[in-house]
C-alpha cells in the first residue's frame, strides 16, 4: 500500500443537502473553512442545482463568494448541467462535479433521463469547463446496488466510468449510494473499472448503511484506489433507508488510515472538534464512532 491517501470531504454539500431545517450560510462557510484548516485537501462546498429540488443549497453563490479559500485546497461544487456550470463559474468555482448513475431506473428517477442522455448532457459542461481551465470530477451513483434494480453488474459501472473519463473528467468517484456493497463485490467492481480507467483516477464513495464502508475502503486500498470521499460526523443519511446512516464519517476513515500508517495530512483531533461542533449546531447525534471515543477519552 502506498503511504498517502487523499480524502475528499463531502459534508458541506452531500452531508447537509438533506438536512430538514435550513442551515445558515454562515454555518456552512465556517464548516468549509474549519475543514480546510484541519488539513482536508478537498472540501466539496455546495451544489449549483435548482433550489426547487435542493432548497438547502439555494445559497450556493453566497457560500462560494463568502468563504475564505486556503491555498492548495480544492473546493469542488456540483454542477450537473450547463446552467449550473455557468452560475458556478460566475461565482468563482475552480472545480465542478457532474453526477451520473450505473442504474437506468435510478437515473430516470433521480435526474429524469436515461444514462446515455445524462452523459450527453454532461458533454457541454466538460467542454465549457475545459475552455476555462476548470477541473471536472465525475460521480457515479449505485455502483454496487440500486434501490429499484438491486445488484448492479460491474461492467455497467465500468461503461459509465469510461465514458466520464474519456469525456475529460480527471477523476471518477464510485458511489455505493445505498451502502449494500461488501468487500468482494467492491473489488470486482473496481477491477472492471480499472480495466477501462487508470486505477489512480478512481475514487471510492462508500455509504455506511450496512456498516460496510470501512471494509470497502480497505478492500479498495488493496487494489490500488487512493482517493476516498467521506463526510465529517457522518453527515448525510441514506434517503432510501429510513433512519439509516449514509456517508462514512471522515473521522472513522482517518482513524483507520492512521492505524495503517497511511498519511492523509489531516489533524484528527481538530476533525473531532469540528464533528462535535457541527452535530451540536444541527441538533443531531454525533455520527462518528472514532470521534465519540476520542472525545470521551479527552474528557477523562
Amino acid at each position: 500500500m502506498s503511504d498517502a491517501v487523499r480524502i475528499v470531504e463531502v459534508g458541506p454539500r452531500d452531508g447537509l443537502q438533506n438536512e430538514p431545517r435550513e442551515v445558515p450560510t454562515a454555518v456552512k462557510v465556517e464548516l468549509i473553512e474549519r475543514l480546510a484548516d484541519a488539513g482536508l485537501p478537498a472540501v466539496e462546498a455546495t451544489a449549483f442545482v435548482s433550489p426547487k429540488w435542493v432548497p438547502q443549497m439555494a445559497d450556493h453563490t453566497e457560500v462560494l463568494e463568502r468563504m475564505r479559500r486556503k491555498p492548495g485546497v480544492d473546493y469542488p461544487v456540483l454542477a450537473p448541467n450547463l446552467k449550473g456550470f455557468e452560475a458556478a463559474r460566475a461565482a468563482g468555482a475552480t472545480e465542478v462535479a457532474i453526477f451520473g448513475a450505473a442504474s437506468e431506473a435510478f437515473s430516470q428517477k433521480n435526474i429524469n433521463c436515461s444514462i446515455a442522455e445524462s452523459l450527453e448532457r454532461f458533454r457541454p459542461v466538460v467542454s465549457e469547463a475545459t475552455k476555462y481551465g476548470i477541473k471536472v470530477r465525475g460521480y457515479i451513483s449505485c455502483v454496487l446496488g440500486c434501490p429499484y434494480e438491486g445488484a448492479i453488474a460491474p461492467k455497467r459501472v465500468a461503461d459509465v466510468a469510461a465514458a466520464l473519463y474519456d469525456m475529460g473528467c480527471y477523476e471518477v468517484s464510485l458511489g455505493d449510494t445505498i451502502g449494500t456493497g461488501t468487500p468482494a463485490r467492491t473489488k470486482a467492481m473496481i477491477g472492471a473499472c480499472a480495466a477501462r480507467v487508470p486505477v489512480e483516477k478512481l475514487a471510492g464513495h462508500y455509504h455506511d448503511t450496512y456498516g460496510q464502508a470501512l471494509a470497502n475502503i480497505y478492500a479498495s486500498l488493496e487494489v490500488g484506489v487512493r482517493t476516498f470521499d467521506a463526510s465529517v460526523a457522518g453527515l448525510g443519511g441514506c434517503p432510501y433507508a429510513a433512519g439509516a446512516s449514509g456517508n462514512v464519517a471522515t473521522e472513522d476513515v482517518v482513524y483507520m488510515l492512521n492505524g495503517l500508517g497511511v498519511r492523509t495530512g489531516i489533524d484528527l483531533d481538530r476533525l473531532v472538534d469540528i464533528g462535535q461542533w457541527i452535530s451540536g449546531v444541527l441538533e443531531r447525534e454525533y455520527g462518528s464512532k472514532a470521534g465519540k471515543a476520542l472525545a470521551a477519552k479527552k474528557k477523562k
